[in-house]
């Protein structure tokens, strides 16, 4: 990728010779370059020259010409054929005097009919499937009579939509009713929504869904938890959205609540212990305010979703999807939640435009997490979270190419899904932080303040949050902020010379009792433990060499009994570790714990590890076994794994 640099590509050539940028001025990137318009075709969305910023090269939308303004949805959910079905009515804003086709996003929909006009003078409009292209689905092309400001397109999914998950009952904790949930990022709204699926476009929704009665329906929107299961559910989302936190779940699902404006949803047998362990979520909010301004979602909901969910969490707007995974009984997992909460500011208030620019959702939401994880439960915490975001970091760049270590990352022509990595959360992360740490700590906190009021409800580029900050904390801070190192940051792979490497006390304590023990100086059960945390415990063993004896394994194992640990992040280090040694004592576990959880933080580098150690039939068995219970998603991307597709 040659992306529109913070300095161009000829400026950059230029300041070889002159000897840089000026530290507190920064080259104003062009205008962003318009949207498709209706003549986009497949082949555009896979063109080798570099990226235009604000092009969003995973969507058909024609954006430029017509931007749709607001959903309104109404859909019958079918358990028995795994199909929703009804009607998304969208209203949409001419930006241009001609009248070309309305080109939609759409993929695996059957489209049956379509309608348009303005206001309530409808009438039956023409209508074209496009070619399917693998990564972007099929465009849905909607002849328009002239003045039409809104379509009616009457549709349903297809049984394996790439968004929706349909579980059987015994796939969820309760074992009696079905479950259904969607998962729209990165584009997958256009699985069971036709629309313009691109997050450059927010919209405000309406939607009625129709379910079995024994169920309950909640959604990104405003839910009522003492709404009767009547088999009928309607939802408002007021504030105008991306099609990507468009979110629908179906289930056995009851609500308690944990404060004033939060609470949670999950089937019965699961919510106290949830609402237990999310019960300082009020107080990350009313922290996040007192530092970031005010929520302005009115409720901050949790969804608890059956272990298939594919991700820790989604930041759904006023409903966060959450996985099980982080009920450890102890609230030691709990930044997750604080991450989910923390997008209500950066990525749901302030959205990447486009998925190059992730890192403006990721790596702010990140930076903010740690802040209230410092804020709530104390800078120890804080500390080890930070140290631990940065191993990760580590980890991530040596793992993927110089192209995706940017964070202003080309993703044309790739699936977004299979480009995911630690590096837009944590190097955004830590780029924000040495902002902090160069500006202060309290100019820092007002450039955010004003930062997200600046852009509240709006998508921007990569080269938007340049311009801000050359109009910003550039022109305030010329002898402390440099253009040439921004740039570095942003455009440039791995990390610039001298970036800060956070560090943990607490860390520091365990770097020699395992050496020690690694030593044959002290056993194993010499180690006290007792006041670890999860984050001790996750660096001691993600510090463990390569290769370990089966004496040091089994000596570990009964000091420790990692093999049965339930708390999922500390299981799941061990398990790697068992791969790498061929710990077959912790096979059958291993095996358990890739079956029964499909998120895939857990269960991708799982697979990995068993293909590039020898292991690929066991690796098959297992996915075989598994698959029926995972998301379309880690399906997806662990297929590619296990049959020897995986490009990683």
């Amino acid at each position: 990728m040659l992306p529109r640099l913070l300095c161009t590509s000829l400026f950059v050539g230029a300041l070889a010779l002159a000897g840089g940028c000026s530290k507190s001025e920064v080259p104003a990137p062009d205008k962003a370059p318009a949207a498709k318009t209706a003549d986009v075709k497949a082949k555009d969305q896979h063109a080798d020259k570099a990226p235009k910023p604000g092009v969003d090269y995973h969507s058909f939308a024609n954006t430029d010409d017509y931007r749709v303004k607001h959903l309104d949805l109404d859909l019958n959910v079918d358990f028995s054929r795994k199909v929703l079905s009804g009607e998304a009515r969208l209203q949409f804003k001419r930006l241009t005097k001609k009248n070309p086709p309305l080109v939609l996003d759409t993929r695996d929909l059957k489209i049956e009919s379509v309608e348009a006009g303005h206001g309530k003078q409808m009438q039956p409009a023409k209508f074209s499937l496009g070619k399917t292209d693998p990564i972007l689905g099929t465009p849905l092309s909607i002849k328009l009579p002239k003045n039409a400001t809104a379509v009616a397109i009457h549709y349903q999914t297809s049984p394996s939509a790439s968004g929706v998950q349909w579980l059987e009952p015994q796939q969820t904790a309760g074992k009696k009713h079905p479950f259904l949930f969607t998962q729209a990022q990165a584009i997958h709204a256009r699985s069971f929504i036709p629309l313009q699926d691109t997050p450059s476009v927010r919209i405000t929704y309406n939607a009625t869904i129709h379910t079995p009665k024994d169920l309950r329906a909640v959604m990104s929107a405003n839910n009522d938890p003492d709404a009767p299961r009547s088999g009928e559910y309607k939802f408002e989302m007021p504030q105008p959205i991306p099609s990507y936190l468009i979110a629908l779940a179906v289930g056995d699902l009851d609500f308690k609540a944990m404060g004033e404006r939060t609470g949670v949803y999950a089937e019965p047998s699961v919510l106290d212990a949830a609402a237990k362990e999310f019960e300082d979520t009020e107080s990350m909010l009313e922290v996040n305010e007192k530092v970031y301004g005010p929520y302005r979602w009115d409720r901050y909901d949790l969804l608890i979703l059956p272990p298939s969910f594919p991700f820790g969490g989604m930041e759904n707007p006023r409903l966060s999807f959450i996985t099980p995974t982080v009920i450890a009984g102890d609230k030691s997992l709990v930044s997750l939640i604080a991450h989910e909460l923390a997008h209500s500011w950066s990525g749901n208030l302030v959205t990447n435009a486009t998925w190059r620019d992730m890192w403006l959702n990721e790596g702010f939401t990140t930076y903010l997490t740690n802040r209230i994880m410092q804020n709530v439960y104390g800078d120890k915490r804080y500390r080890m979270e930070m140290a631990l975001g940065y191993a990760d970091l580590q980890a991530a760049l040596k793992d993927r190419d110089p192209r995706d270590q940017r964070l202003a990352n080309d993703q044309g022509g790739r699936d977004p899904d299979e480009v995911f990595s630690d590096i837009p959360y944590e190097k955004g992360a830590l780029f924000l932080y040495e902002l902090e740490q160069k500006v202060g700590r309290k100019a820092f906190d007002q450039f955010l303040v004003n930062y997200f009021n600046h852009f509240a409800f709006q998508s921007i580029t990569t080269e938007d949050f340049v311009k801000y900050l050359q109009e910003t904390l550039l022109k305030q801070y010329p002898d402390k902020l440099s253009a040439e190192r921004i740039h570095q940051w942003i455009y440039e792979p791995g990390l610039p010379e001298g970036a800060p490497h956070p560090t943990s006390d607490a860390f520091s304590k365990i770097d020699p009792v395992r050496q020690q023990w690694l030593d044959g100086k002290i056993a194993a059960s010499d180690i006290d433990t007792s006041k670890w945390s999860f984050h001790e415990w996750k660096y001691f063993l993600d510090g463990m060499p390569e290769k370990l004896s089966e004496k040091q394994l089994q000596e570990l194992d009964s000091a420790f009994g990692l093999t049965d640990s339930k708390n999922n992040e500390i299981a799941f280090s061990w398990l790697m570790i068992a791969v790498h040694n061929d710990y077959q004592p912790a096979f059958p576990r291993l095996e358990d714990f890739m079956v029964s959880i499909g998120r895939n933080k857990f269960v991708r580098p799982l697979y990995r590890s068993l293909v590039e150690h020898g292991k690929r039939d066991m690796a098959v068995r297992i996915f075989e076994k598994a698959k029926p219970g995972y998301h379309p998603l880690t399906v997806k991307i662990n297929s590619q794994i296990v049959y020897g597709d995986d490009e990683d």
